[in-house]
């Protein structure tokens, strides 16, 4: 079985127990064994990780989903009557499932793994001793003392950000409410930028066919002149010559 680690147990090197074992040390753990109780639950993390695997995990995290179901194989494990006379995996799946649906429920839907929160936290821990020592805490001087990029430090205090509704109102005073998304604006889309692309398709239309090609070719493919004569057909000179005009006549048309 390929190595898979989850909350540090790596998962291939799981015992298999047979029901004779399973119970056998449940006889023991209903006595007060506490040994038994224990390899016991590392005997049926398996039945937890075959359970973990029907969810479709996309944002949240696997080991956070597999503690849960742990939790869950823990109470099955405290409940389970002897007596009642059924197997254990019939009575701890639906109380594993239960539990890994409960997590999913009630857990926020912007859920931050594990791995990213102990990174914040040494980012916070870093920030704290640089504060100590009366210096400007900035991204770079953390990822410097941390010794990591500062793209990583970015994105650990991103995520365990707590995330703010644009209806958050910002302030009320007599009945008027002015919300968060009152005082955010679109840098890209303002008039003035819409005016410009107005104006530059309408200069784009003026072009001939090859300018159109050759302007396309140069800054949206990314093509050098040599690339694009080669394409077109005519000289490198000529590539040139035909790029400059069309860039002229688009200048002279949107001023």
């Amino acid at each position: 079985m390929q190595k898979v680690e989850i909350c540090g147990v790596d998962t291939a090197g799981l015992p298999k127990l047979s029901a004779k074992e399973n119970e056998m040390l449940m006889v023991r753990i209903k006595a007060g064994d506490k040994a038994a109780r224990d390899t016991f639950i590392i005997g049926n993390m398996r039945l937890v990780l075959s359970l973990v695997k029907r969810f479709r995990i996309k944002n949240l995290g696997a080991d956070d989903v597999f503690q849960a179901g742990c939790v869950g194989l823990i109470k099955a494990i405290d409940g389970f009557d002897l007596s009642v006379g059924v197997k254990f995996s019939t009575y701890a799946v639906p109380m594993i499932i239960g539990e890994i649906k409960r997590y999913l429920r009630d857990g926020n839907s912007l859920r931050v793994s594990r791995s990213i929160r102990d990174m914040a936290y040494r980012v916070l821990k870093a920030r704290e001793a640089i504060e100590e020592r009366d210096e400007e805490a900035t991204i770079g001087r953390i990822a410097k003392e941390m010794q990591v990029a500062e793209r990583e430090v970015v994105y650990a205090l991103d995520a365990i950000s707590d995330p703010v509704s644009l209806y958050e109102p910002v302030y009320n005073k007599a009945g008027d409410t002015l919300l968060l998304m009152d005082q955010l604006c679109d840098e890209k889309n303002t008039d003035e930028i819409w005016t410009e692309h107005v104006a530059l398709g309408e200069a784009m239309a003026k072009l001939g066919e090859r300018e159109k090609k050759i302007l396309y070719l140069r800054y949206y493919e990314g093509k050098t002149q040599t690339e694009i004569s080669a394409e077109v057909g005519i000289s490198q000179a000529q590539v040139s010559r035909l790029e400059k005009n069309a860039l002229q006549n688009i200048r002279l048309n949107i001023s």
